[in-house]
């Protein structure tokens, strides 16, 4: 099978075998010309000597035409630098037009302990932003300046700043490890969230998130609404659906209480065999019919279940489909530190 790679470099080749033609002609054309200037330099030189006493207009003739001849021979090296500066563009057009489009557009970051100093090979896939899953977990700031008990080692904010999958940042605020805890616990979590959105980390913030997911089994979730319109803007929250209601049921159940000006990230649900990437993408288009597309991006699960209940990486082969599929939509990976190494990064790129 050919690659990306492979074809670039047949097309340059190509390239480079016209232009060396080419640029032979225009070659041959200018030792022509110079040729012919030198032997007509020569017969001037003999019929001088042959010749004193010729008159004024066999000079004049003798200067027009080695004057012609020298036009000639300037127009010909222009034309041949010409033609080089118009084999560079078309071999740059080449290069760019041979570039994948991103794969993904962020990675998602699910702070704990474990997972404090983010690195990876992310932004190869194309990675610009960083979803950050909460800056305080049970009451637990990493984050400076909160008022909150404060972690016993923080993220080296400033560096992950500077990371170039981190250029925008959605920022998550409070939330709690545990679902059924977080959905009692809203107004308080709003109050630590204000607290994060007044001594924000030192990253480049495009929006807020809040960390506590929505889904149609909750019937008091309508009871959110208010609360979020305390919280910061631009604001997402996140939604799933293990209940498979569909993606026009989903949109309306939404529809339904969330505030007009809050986006939603639809996880997918692939991760946890809930769905297949196809389905996963009718959703979105589904929400985005039904709320907008500006306000709906995707979180790509990129994990599946593994031995003893817990998770392992999903192999490319696996997550492959569901990028193919998700493509127009803003998409994120969850979660670049746990699932997302290096080894993935390269086979995925294969």
């Amino acid at each position: 099978m050919t690659t990306p790679l492979a074809s670039l470099r047949e097309r340059l080749r190509a390239v480079r075998r016209v232009c060396s033609r080419a640029g032979s002609r225009a070659g041959s054309r200018a030792g022509s010309h110079a040729g012919s200037c030198a032997g007509s330099r020569a017969g001037s030189r003999a019929d001088s000597r042959a010749d004193s006493r010729a008159n004024s207009r066999a000079d004049s003739h003798a200067d027009s035409h080695a004057d012609s001849h020298a036009d000639s021979h300037a127009d010909s090296h222009a034309y041949s630098r010409t033609f080089r500066r118009a084999c560079a563009v078309l071999a740059l057009s080449l290069l760019a037009g041979c570039q994948q489009p991103p794969l993904v557009d962020g990675i998602a970051w699910q702070l704990d302990n474990a997972h404090l100093h983010p690195r990876g090979d992310w932004a190869r896939l194309g990675a610009t932003d960083l979803l950050v899953q909460w800056t305080v977990v049970d009451g637990v700031a990493y984050v400076s300046g909160t008022g909150l008990p404060a972690a016993a080692q923080l993220p080296d904010w400033a560096r992950i700043a500077q990371e170039p999958w981190a250029r925008h940042a959605l920022v998550g605020l409070a939330g709690r490890y545990d679902e059924a805890a977080a959905r009692k616990d809203l107004e308080q979590l709003v109050e630590q969230s204000l607290r994060v959105a007044a001594a924000p980390p030192p990253v480049r913030i495009d929006g807020w998130y809040f960390p506590v997911e929505v889904d149609p089994t909750w019937h008091d979730a309508a009871a959110l609404a208010p609360l979020l319109a305390r919280l910061p803007r631009p604001l997402w929250i996140s939604v799933y659906d293990q209940s498979n209601i569909g993606g026009a049921a989903l949109a309306e159940w939404l529809d339904g209480w969330l505030p007009r000006d809050v986006g939603v990230l639809f996880q997918d649900g692939v991760g946890l065999y809930t769905r297949e990437p196809r389905v996963a993408r009718e959703y979105a288009d589904a929400l985005a019919a039904r709320l907008g597309a500006a306000r709906v991006r995707i979180i790509a699960e990129a994990f599946r279940p593994g031995t003893g209940g817990q998770f392992r990486a999903a192999t490319a082969a696996e997550l492959k489909p569901q990028l193919d599929a998700y493509r127009g939509y803003r998409t994120y990976l969850f979660d670049g530190p746990h699932y997302v190494p290096p080894a993935l990064v390269e086979d995925l790129l294969k």
